[in-house]
């Protein structure tokens, strides 16, 4: 038979009322107390019924805080569209996002962001930030301190977050080495332009990248790195002052978002006619440049899919009375070329 709260209140020596908000870590029990009741219910092999996990699950309110470097990086349009219609679905079990939209890459950006979504109420967080070690320990204390943290889109290295929600950018840039090594039947003297170092994930493209050629045994230069910070016009001026300096190269990895203004300083020097170019993701500024034959090709990770996931994980988790381990979501990478670009 079952065991119900009612049992465990008759072992436990408490009221009922007193076994419900203890097994829901709801206040107004002495933390003692909540335990020994948490204990005995595990003793016993208490399970509750979904339909009660639920019940207590919308008396607690739960305020899911997104960080997102996304501010002037269309990219995360999609994945912040996919946030909201997990929220959506959600909606009747008292769950709420809110959505911090930050700019740049720096440690103290992101922590002093996650530190304004904990100050706004927020109970649990997905994020998506640079992978330095004052972010790594911040997360590391908030999920000691109880507090779960998703990855979402780019990953901690080392870090006690739950679970990570994003593409395999290691095969990306893989994928991406190949292709350009189809591309250019020559050596591959190649000009890498990515957001920037301190981001895990443009490191990965960068490695598979590297990896890839090296399997191939295709032979490859990397003739010089650049950081955009994902920003258009920066990405514009680090090219065109790099490419007006006289390098020799015959492609363009771009391993971030920024894409346009690393086209636009290749198109007006007219370099575009011998430079082969590979990019990520598809948004609308991209597709044109694929479409026009500027860009070769795109590599896209399923944005939507990436922000709908980590929603939904942390329902789960909270589903689950915080005892589920949670699982990554890997999306895949999609080439997109001229043919299928508006697919």
């Amino acid at each position: 038979m079952a065991v119900t709260i009612k049992d465990i209140a008759k072992v436990a020596g408490v009221s009922r009322g007193t076994v419900d908000r203890a097994l829901n870590s709801r206040p107004g029990v002495n933390p003692e107390v909540a335990a020994r009741v948490r204990q005995i219910a595990q003793d016993m092999g208490f399970e509750p019924s979904r339909a009660g996990r639920i019940l207590a699950l919308c008396k607690q309110n739960i305020k899911i805080g997104c960080l997102l470097p996304s501010l002037g990086n269309d990219f995360f349009d999609k994945v912040i569209a996919g946030i909201r219609a997990a929220e959506a679905e959600l909606s009747d079990y008292n769950i709420s996002v809110h959505i911090h939209c930050a700019r740049g890459y720096t440690a103290k950006t992101h922590c002093d962001a996650i530190d304004a979504l904990l100050a706004d109420g927020c109970n649990a967080l997905a994020i998506c930030a640079v992978d330095m070690p004052e972010v790594q320990q911040k997360v590391d204390q908030l999920i000691d301190s109880g507090i779960p943290v998703i990855t979402v889109n780019t990953d901690l290295t080392g870090s006690k977050r739950l679970c990570y929600c994003g593409c395999d950018y290691v095969a990306a840039g893989r994928t991406a080495g190949g292709m350009l090594a189809l591309a250019v039947p020559d050596a591959l003297k190649v000009l890498v332009v990515m957001g920037t170092k301190k981001h895990k994930g443009h490191n990965m493209r960068v490695q598979g990248f590297c990896s890839e050629l090296e399997r191939l045994k295709k032979p490859y230069t990397i003739v010089e790195i650049l950081e955009s910070e994902d920003n258009v016009k920066y990405g514009y001026y680090l090219t065109r002052n790099t490419l007006e300096s006289g390098i020799d190269i015959n492609a363009v990895y771009i391993a971030a978002a920024g894409v346009s203004g690393v086209c636009q300083a290749i198109t007006d020097l007219n370099m575009q006619e011998y430079i082969h170019i590979c990019a990520f993701d598809d948004i609308p500024s991209t597709k044109d440049l694929v479409e026009q034959g500027i860009v070769d090709f795109t590599i896209c990770q399923e944005p939507y899919l990436q922000g709908y996931s980590c929603i939904q994980k942390l329902f789960q988790y909270f589903l689950s009375n915080k005892k589920d381990t949670l699982e990554d979501t890997i999306t895949r990478s999609t080439i997109k070329i001229p043919a299928n670009i508006r697919d």
